[in-house]
């Protein structure tokens, strides 16, 4: 591992896309007086390390409501396969940049503290190309769900496999690893940050064989070969997903 000995400006960039399977529009619901893009830009706002935080999107919709709380955003292609590719995009307006970290636009509780984290973490290993985070699972019935997603990496911190399968599966069966103090399963939490020298390479590079049978992109990385550091959070964030979770928001907002 090489440490980064030089200062290294960052940038959040959250895309935002208007069209969403299981709950549509939901970056414009305003149940608590704000739509959902605002409350995730105002959580982004709190990172120290980044020197800015731009939305990225491709609907009208979303622009003028961010203009509108007098945030920074930026219009992408509409046709962009997925949200690196407006990360990227975005992200080639800011040549003096040499971190990107891209926020979900349906994390409204994104922790500061795990932005920062990401980011130093690739900021402190110049061999990495990404980092992400991850947290521990402590039941049963999480481990097995195929929507959290799970990841094992080595003693470096350097990713070995992201999955929706148990990893790893316990053989003698789950209760001992559950119940001893050490931590063995990992939930990854969707958080990333990239080298900018390695941003557009990423858009370049083939849909690999694992990103398709598990239908995650960031395997693509680790299947032609570059590294993705992981770091550590107590906790993971509460995405909005679907209805009955944008409810749960509301509600813990107050209203």
């Amino acid at each position: 591992m090489k440490i980064a000995t030089k200062s290294q400006k960052s940038i959040i960039v959250i895309p935002a896309r208007m069209q969403s399977t299981r709950l549509p529009q939901k970056m414009m619901l305003a149940k608590t007086g704000k739509p959902l893009i605002q409350h995730t830009y105002e959580a982004a706002c709190r990172a120290e390390l980044p020197a800015d935080v731009i939305v990225a999107t491709d609907h009208q919709t979303i622009f003028d409501a961010v203009v509108a709380f007098d945030g920074k955003v930026q219009m992408t292609d509409e046709n962009a396969q997925s949200g690196t590719d407006r990360v990227a995009e975005v992200a080639r307006k800011f040549p003096d940049v040499d971190i990107i970290a891209n926020v979900q636009g349906d994390e409204p509780e994104i922790s500061a503290n795990a932005i920062d984290l990401a980011i130093r973490t690739l900021h402190e290993d110049s061999d990495a190309v990404m980092s992400t985070l991850a947290t521990p699972i402590r039941n049963r019935e999480k481990i097995e769900d195929p929507a959290c997603v799970k990841v094992v990496f080595d003693d470096e911190m350097n990713a070995m496999y992201f999955s929706r399968s148990v990893i790893p599966h316990p053989r003698e069966g789950f209760e001992i690893y559950l119940d001893d103090r050490q931590n063995h399963f990992f939930q990854h939490i969707g958080l990333y940050c990239y080298r900018r020298s390695f941003l557009d390479q990423i858009t370049t590079l083939p849909v690999s064989s694992l990103e398709t049978i598990e239908n995650l992109e960031q395997l693509r990385v680790l299947q032609n070969g570059f590294r993705i550091k992981v770091a550590i959070v107590d906790e993971p964030t509460k995405g909005i997903d679907t209805e009955k979770d944008y409810e749960a928001f509301v509600k813990r907002c107050g209203y």
